[in-house]
C-alpha cells in the first residue's frame, strides 16, 4: 500500500511541475502549441486546467483558473502524503 501512495505522490509532483511549465510558457506568445513538445504538454495539462476554466472564466484577458488548479492539486498531494504517513485513515 505504501508503494502505491509513493507512486501517486511522485506522479502528482511531476504533474505539478508540468503544470508550472505550461503556465509559464503561456507568457511567451510566439510559442506554436501545435509543435512538439508543446502539443504533448498541452494535451497532458489542458484537460485538468479546463475543469477550472469552466469555474473561473478569464477576467480581462487574465486566466486565474490555474491558481485554483494548483490549490486543489496541492490539497490532493497533501492528503496522499498524509495517508502515506498514516496521519489519516480510510
Amino acid at each position: 500500500m505504501s508503494f502505491a501512495f509513493q507512486a501517486l505522490s511522485t506522479f502528482l509532483s511531476i504533474y505539478t511541475l508540468l503544470l508550472v511549465i505550461r503556465v509559464l510558457l503561456t507568457w511567451f506568445p510566439n510559442i506554436n502549441w501545435y509543435d512538439q513538445p508543446f502539443t504533448t504538454l498541452s494535451q497532458l495539462t489542458d484537460p485538468y486546467l479546463n475543469l477550472f476554466r469552466s469555474i473561473i472564466p478569464p477576467l480581462g484577458g487574465m486566466d486565474f483558473s490555474p491558481i485554483l488548479a494548483f490549490l486543489v492539486l496541492q490539497l490532493i498531494t497533501q492528503m496522499v502524503n498524509g495517508l502515506s504517513a498514516g496521519q489519516f485513515s480510510l
